[in-house]
C-alpha cells in the first residue's frame, strides 16, 4: 500500500473549493433554502443541498463531454481546457460520493441505535 502526501491532497481540496465557490447561482439557491426554513438544519435544507450538490456534478460531467467533444470535432485546440474540464467533473463527483457514503454511514448508526 502506497502512502499519498498530503501535498498532493491538498490540490485536489483547492480545486474543489474553487469548483464549488465559483457557481453563485447554485450558492443562491442554498441561501434561498436557508432562510425559507425556520431551522437551519432541517431536513428540507440538507436534501436541498444533497440535489444541488448532485446537480452541480452532473453540469460538470456534462460540460465534460461537451469539451472532449469539441475538442475530437476540432471545434476547439486546447487540450488544457478539455483537462480542466475532465478534472473539475472528477473532483465533483469524488467529493459527491464521498459525501454520499458519508450520509448513508451516518444513516446506518441510525437505524442500529437501540431505544
Amino acid at each position: 500500500m502506497a502512502i499519498t502526501p498530503v501535498s498532493l491532497f491538498s490540490d485536489e481540496y483547492t480545486s474543489l473549493n474553487s469548483i464549488y465557490s465559483t457557481n453563485s447561482a447554485t450558492a443562491a439557491k442554498a441561501a434561498e433554502h436557508a432562510t425559507s426554513s425556520s431551522d437551519p438544519t432541517s431536513f428540507d435544507t440538507i436534501f436541498g443541498a444533497m440535489v444541488d450538490m448532485y446537480k452541480e456534478a452532473d453540469s460538470l460531467q456534462k460540460a465534460a463531454e461537451s469539451a472532449e467533444i469539441s475538442f475530437a470535432l476540432g471545434y476547439t485546440d486546447s487540450i488544457h481546457d478539455v483537462a480542466n474540464a475532465e478534472r473539475k467533473a472528477s473532483i465533483a463527483l469524488q467529493y459527491t460520493t464521498r459525501i454520499t457514503n458519508a450520509v448513508v454511514t451516518a444513516y446506518k448508526e441510525l437505524m442500529n441505535m437501540q431505544l
